[in-house]
């Protein structure tokens, strides 16, 4: 009796379909969303390794997707092609507390709903802002601590960039304008492989993310944003309204994780996917087994 009880509460929930992009962090977190809703009873359809930020937002505006976890600075610059508020340009994070003081969270919140029927809902705690790195090595020999002190040195430096980066708002294009310098050259490639390819001497220097925990493996040093060119990136998810209307639990649900993922849990988790080889849906239900909120 109790079986047929599960199935039929299963059965008058909608099907949720989730998303990510293209690289491990954000399979993983994209699982949490998975599995947090199945959990819940929610049958899950998931559309996973999607590509950049153009793909997975144009599927959840089109109701391909209903969610997927974005960044508070991404959904700023790129789609909303909006800046952070100069005065603000200092934004804190107290994981364990749940408390994020994060401006461009402010900003998206209010005009996704209004401009896309999009929600979105508590960050959940980890900051994965853009970095620009060299080896620790190259750091030290040349006196670089700070994004500023490269520009001496840019004109013959190679940088390593995703095609993302690249191109983007938020990416080199303002930063050689906030910084006033451009580099010799950009070799984009993959983002699974700008770990290796300056950790090699392919490349003089490289973006990286903050959270991505090959940059203590292959011992990069991360240089200051001095000029505070790059916004905050706290995660979240982020829903289709029609879906929340359908079922409102599913915000409750996905709130468990305010504020409890730390960069360094995150950047141990990606390194687990990117280096020791697990799969990101393992990662996952290990985190959030540790939590209590699924059954390992």
């Amino acid at each position: 009796m109790g079986s047929t009880s599960a199935t039929h509460a299963q059965d008058d929930k909608p099907t949720i379909t989730v998303g990510s992009k293209n690289y491990a962090e954000q399979l993983i977190v994209g699982e949490m969303v998975a599995l947090l809703l199945e959990n819940a009873g929610f049958p899950v359809e998931r559309q996973m390794n999607l590509g950049g930020t153009a793909i997975a937002h144009e599927g959840l505006v089109s109701g391909d997707l209903d969610v997927y976890v974005e960044y508070t600075g991404t959904g700023l610059i790129a789609i909303l092609e909006q800046e952070l508020p100069e005065a603000e340009a200092s934004p804190g994070a107290t994981a364990e507390a749940g408390a994020i003081v994060d401006p461009a969270y402010a900003i998206v919140a209010e005009a996704y709903p209004r401009e896309f029927g999009v929600e979105w809902l508590k960050p959940w705690g980890f900051n994965n802002t853009f970095a620009i790195v060299v080896r620790q090595n190259y750091g030290t020999e040349h006196q670089i601590s700070k994004i500023s002190d490269l520009e001496p040195i840019a004109g013959d430096m190679t940088l390593g960039s995703d095609p993302e980066f690249a191109v983007r708002p938020d990416g080199l294009p303002g930063l050689e304008e906030t910084y006033g310098f451009s580099f010799k050259d950009v070799q984009t490639m993959d983002v699974g492989l700008l770990y290796s390819s300056i950790a090699e001497g392919n490349v003089d220097v490289s973006v990286a993310a903050s959270t991505d925990g090959r940059i203590p493996a292959f011992d990069l040093l991360i240089l200051d944003d001095d000029k505070s060119f790059f916004p905050p990136y706290y995660a979240a998810p982020i829903v289709r309204q029609d879906l929340l209307e359908k079922a409102p639990d599913v915000e409750t649900i996905l709130n468990q994780l305010a504020g409890k993922i730390s960069n360094d849990e995150m950047a141990s988790m990606n390194y687990d996917v990117d280096e020791n080889d697990n799969e990101p849906i393992d990662v996952a239900r290990g985190f959030l087994a540790d939590l209590g909120l699924i059954d390992s």
